[in-house]
């Protein structure tokens, strides 16, 4: 029998569900991966989501071409491109990794019924969560809407079951010879329409393996406050990976639970902290697959303030805000950051959130779909649940409007400037006591420090205190309509 196995959002040979089964039932398997030309076009994503998945790919291909494997590749419409492989290929089934985005839920529909008229079954597994949405369900069966509730009956989950990694394939069924044409080299980023880029993060499973055993063997032990403190490497940074699949969330929990079960110099609470970040995302696909609503706009239907109208003032706020040209030096650096790296940390991306959204009063769907054009850990359930968490739209979204300050958090958890000076270069010479707030100097500080304000580092956009007012009012009159 020969099998394909759809690589999709799960570029990697450990614990990879599909493969495993395909290896286990099939005389032949054939990897497959598609160039989605359609959702290319869209540019929904960005260069740097697109370089670190062609980095992914290289690998994984040399990884397969270990097992004696042929990743084979093809471009244009998943539906009608997976359909003609296995009509090609003469396909007995097709495997492939469960996806929560309802996109992706139709296409698969789609995918299986052209499939079936084939006579070719798809057999489907799950993977890019621990957790599908059915089997974490509130008291009556209804889907869970507060992370505290859901927090709980994962754990819960987990106890009782503790689903645990699978090997990589021991026994692989090559493809007989010349039975199907060798694929040509990978498209070039440039060649699928997009910059050519060196992602900041390196990509690919081995990578991915290895950022986690070197977090595990240390930053993990600090967490807790090393993960708010965007000036030192305290993260994990292994959002891409998750992304694009090249580590599995069971690994990485089992990984993180295997240092507590061994003693020694570990942080059960710090451990515990960064599991259950995972479960926050875990959280986040399944109100995604339970709401695929959201996708198109807010989970809740509160009352919100106003956002600016649509105009050149408008525009000029929000390109500033995306130059990372604010006046504000954490929300710049952070900006900066996402624009030069594909990557933001994760306290700087709740504070630009709401600095775009609270103090420039621009709706979050634009700050969502920019972010999800620069990231390379672009990811739908993520991005769109945390800027409704920041919106207060979201599931989770505290009463009232939570607004950060970007001075004060800027002066708690970057105190010294490093992450600042590190991506707002004409702030490097800046003394530590204005670093959060350089349109305080005086005209000699400017001159000592090298940097003249509103001629090479701008003058804050808006008065946060004022705005804050503005937002605060604007949202007592919508109360009260």
């Amino acid at each position: 029998m020969r099998g394909i196995v759809w690589f999709r959002r799960d570029l990697r040979l450990h614990d990879q569900p599909a493969l495993t089964a395909a290896c286990e039932a099939c005389s032949e398997v054939m990897p497959l991966f598609v160039f989605d030309e359609p959702l290319l076009r869209s540019r929904v994503f960005g260069s740097a989501c697109v370089n670190f998945m062609l980095g992914c790919l290289q690998e994984l291909a040399s990884a397969l071409a270990g097992l004696g494997l042929t990743l084979r590749w093809r471009r244009g419409e998943p539906l009608d491109e997976v359909v003609q492989a296995a009509r090609e290929w003469k396909a007995d089934v097709v495997y492939w990794n469960r996806d929560y985005e309802p996109g992706a839920i139709q296409r698969d529909l789609a995918v299986q019924q052209q499939l079936a008229q084939l006579g070719v079954p798809v057999r489907t597994f799950k993977d890019h969560v621990v957790f599908e949405a059915e089997e974490v369900r509130g008291a009556t069966g209804e889907p869970m809407q507060r992370y505290s509730a859901y927090r709980a009956r994962w754990w819960a989950k987990w106890q009782a079951t503790k689903p645990a990694p699978l090997a990589v394939p021991r026994s692989v069924p090559v493809v007989k010879a010349h039975s199907v044409p060798l694929p040509e080299p990978f498209p070039s980023a440039m060649e699928l329409g997009y910059d050519l880029v060196t992602p900041w993060i390196e990509p690919g499973e081995r990578n991915g393996q290895k950022r986690l055993q070197w977090f595990i063997k240390g930053p993990i032990h600090t967490y807790g406050n090393g993960r708010n403190q965007p000036g030192i490497d305290g993260s994990s940074q292994l959002s891409p990976h998750f992304r694009f699949g090249t580590l599995s969330a069971r690994t990485a929990i089992h990984t993180a639970l295997g240092a507590l079960a061994k003693g020694g110099r570990v942080s059960r609470a710090d451990v515990l902290i960064w599991i259950d970040e995972l479960v926050w995302r875990e959280f986040f696909q399944q109100v995604l697959s339970a709401f695929p609503r959201v996708v198109e706009g807010p989970f809740r239907d509160v009352a919100v303030p106003p956002v600016r109208e649509p105009g050149p003032e408008r525009d000029r706020l929000f390109q500033a805000w995306c130059d990372g040209k604010t006046g504000y030096p954490i929300v710049d650096a952070g900006m900066r950051q996402l624009n030069r790296t594909g990557w933001m940390h994760n306290r700087v991306r709740m504070i630009v959130a709401s600095f775009l959204i609270k103090d420039l009063r621009i709706d979050w769907q634009s700050g969502e779909r920019y972010f999800m054009r620069q990231l390379l850990d672009a990811d739908v359930a993520a991005n769109n649940g945390n800027w409704q968490w920041c919106a207060a739209t979201g599931t989770d979204a505290m009463r009232g409007y939570r607004i950060f300050n970007p001075v004060l958090q800027s002066k708690k958890f970057d105190p010294d400037g490093a992450y600042i000076r590190a991506y707002v270069p004409e702030l490097a010479r800046v003394a530590a006591k204005w670093i959060h707030e350089p349109h305080m100097m005086s005209l000699d500080e400017q001159r000592r420090a090298g940097c003249r304000i509103g001629v090479d580092y701008p003058l804050p956009l808006v008065d946060h205190a004022q705005a804050r007012r503005e937002y605060l009012d604007l949202g007592k009159q919508q109360v009260s309509r």
